[in-house]
């Protein structure tokens, strides 16, 4: 959803990893050469659509790492299947209520510039939960912690599951800085 924390928790699990960090959006407008808000306005939702399918499909195909993805990409069923099957995709699930508190003063994202911002969260929520669900392999419930211990979570999923090794995994205090690619 947005304001789930994907970029920023993204960001923390690959300097955690050591790994690329890679996010789609910021993939998307170095493409298109301007503002996923401008791009949105001007030719609509469903090109809007089309490039992050063709974003998606070529960053899965080209790149290692964590990868953080705009809040719209489940709507395709192709993009939730790539998501499941080239990737390990971990859903950060917020209420839209928590949503609506990060997000409440937030001007950049085009569907929440609607006269009512929480009741288009809970709608999306609603259209999304499901479909997020899909295409995750982990759901990790957000509430209130803090993103050290949301990373941490995560790398325990992945651990318990066998994914990665545990010694492997440098300590928050060792974890270089990675930057975005």
């Amino acid at each position: 959803m947005p304001g789930g924390g994907k970029s920023t928790v993204g960001r923390h699990l690959a300097r955690r990893l050591d790994a690329p960090f890679l996010d789609t959006d910021v993939a998307i407008e170095r493409r298109i050469g301007c503002a996923i808000r401008s791009y949105f306005e001007q030719e609509g939702e469903e090109r809007f659509r089309d490039l992050e399918a063709d974003v998606l499909t070529d960053v899965l195909a080209e790149s290692r790492g964590v990868l953080a993805t705009g809040g719209g990409v489940v709507l395709r069923d192709a993009n939730r299947r790539l998501l499941r099957d080239r990737s390990i995709c971990v859903y950060l699930r917020s209420t839209p209520e928590e949503l609506f508190r990060r997000l409440r003063h937030d001007t950049k994202r085009p569907l929440l510039q609607v006269a009512d911002p929480l009741g288009r969260l809970r709608q999306l929520f609603a259209e999304r939960d499901a479909l997020y669900r899909e295409a995750a392999h982990f759901v990790i419930e957000t509430g209130r912690p803090s993103v050290p211990t949301l990373v941490n979570m995560i790398l325990m999923q992945l651990e318990l599951a066998g994914m990665i090794d545990p010694q492997d995994v440098p300590s928050p205090v060792d974890a270089p800085p990675r930057d975005e690619r």
